[in-house]
């Protein structure tokens, strides 16, 4: 049997670890694609990083309350929670800068 998620309740979403969880720029993407495109599955999470250590990106942004994770079966539903952040923390996504684009990479040497 497996263990459930933690996902803090709507009022223990601290601001420290919002912003501790965003301040990694892989998390921060992650957070940007969910906002601009929705849910995600966990496979669906393309980085150039080891499954261990995507896991613990969202494990952070899971437990930051930054992220909601659904178990179906083995399949694991990533979701933005953006109602919870903006009632608690107004623009703070803008702030960020998680509402945003990714800026495009300049060419080396420029």
């Amino acid at each position: 049997m497996r263990t459930q998620l933690y996902h803090p309740d709507r009022r223990d979403i601290s601001l420290d670890k919002v912003l501790h969880a965003l301040s990694d720029p892989i998390r921060r993407d992650i957070a940007r694609v969910m906002y601009l495109e929705g849910s995600r599955m966990c496979g669906q999470l393309d980085y150039p990083i080891a499954k261990s250590t995507l896991s613990h990106h969202l494990k952070v942004l899971r437990e930051s309350g930054v992220m909601h994770t659904e178990v179906r079966g083995t399949t694991r539903i990533i979701t933005l929670r953006r109602d919870d952040l903006d009632a608690r923390f107004p623009r703070l996504l803008d702030a960020v800068q998680v509402t945003a684009p990714a800026p495009e990479k300049e060419p080396a040497g420029v």
